[in-house]
């Protein structure tokens, strides 16, 4: 039977503020990327959020960001590379604290929004992340997207890396996520969300914003915890992939 990870960006409330419903999506999900207090998520969200992970079996990882919860990470910070990466090393820190009164650990790490955009072509930004994911922990994974320099780095450092494809995004014909900025750039409608992480999985492609047709390489399916409607997608999603034959277990 073929298998896939199915992931979401989990535990992004913070304080009165509520986004998304956490225990619904980690009930489908093989994977949780927990924010980690950068860009949302507060230590209460945060502890609850990897122990409702731990209830369902959901391997945790670290969705590591810029310093920046008034953009919710998705505005880019020149950060130095020395200083980007004690700031990755003290987000994994603080989630691990929160997992283990759960029993379980941090198993790998994915960059968030604007973080994960620069390390695609950004090597510096890219080395600094996987610097810091391998001091903590050498046999952490990395997740992120096929062909971009975050990739390339961890497995010239020796880490496990995990491709991401993206369920509820749209797709450039360079197999590059379309902006946010841009209209249609997410996808809401769960039928057709569901029926393309179907054709990824089984036939390895997509369609692009022009109609063409994108080769997608993916170990992990990304549905994103704060789009409109995660947890119906969610759900038809892992359903979709149940009548295909298709298994939805953790990489790691």
């Amino acid at each position: 039977m073929t298998s896939i990870d199915l992931n979401s960006d989990v535990g992004e409330s913070f304080g009165r503020w509520q986004l998304g419903d956490d225990a619904a999506v980690l009930a489908e999900v093989s994977s949780a990327n927990v924010a980690c207090g950068f860009h949302a998520g507060d230590p209460r969200t945060l502890r609850r959020t990897c122990a409702v992970a731990a209830e369902h079996g959901v391997t945790i990882g670290a969705q590591v960001g810029y310093r920046d919860l008034a953009g919710f990470g998705r505005r880019f910070i020149d950060a130095e590379p020395d200083e980007l990466a004690a700031d990755v090393l003290y987000q994994i820190g603080a989630l691990e604290a929160m997992a283990r009164p759960a029993g379980v650990q941090v198993r790998y790490v994915k960059p968030h929004g604007a973080l994960y955009h620069a390390t695609v072509d950004r090597v510096d930004q890219a080395r600094a992340v996987v610097e810091a994911t391998r001091a903590y922990d050498p046999t952490m994974a990395i997740l992120g997207l096929p062909g971009s320099a975050l990739l390339a780095e961890a497995e010239a450092a020796g880490l496990r890396t995990v491709r991401e494809a993206f369920a509820d995004r749209a797709y450039t014909r360079e197999g590059q996520l379309v902006s946010r900025r841009e209209r249609g750039a997410v996808l809401s409608d769960a039928d057709e969300v569901a029926r393309r992480v179907v054709r990824m999985v089984t036939d390895g492609e997509v369609e692009a914003v022009d109609g063409s047709v994108v080769k997608v390489e993916a170990d992990s399916i990304c549905v994103h915890g704060d789009s409109p409607g995660a947890v119906e997608m969610t759900v038809r999603t892992r359903a979709a992939l149940r009548e295909a034959g298709v298994e939805v277990r953790s990489f790691a």
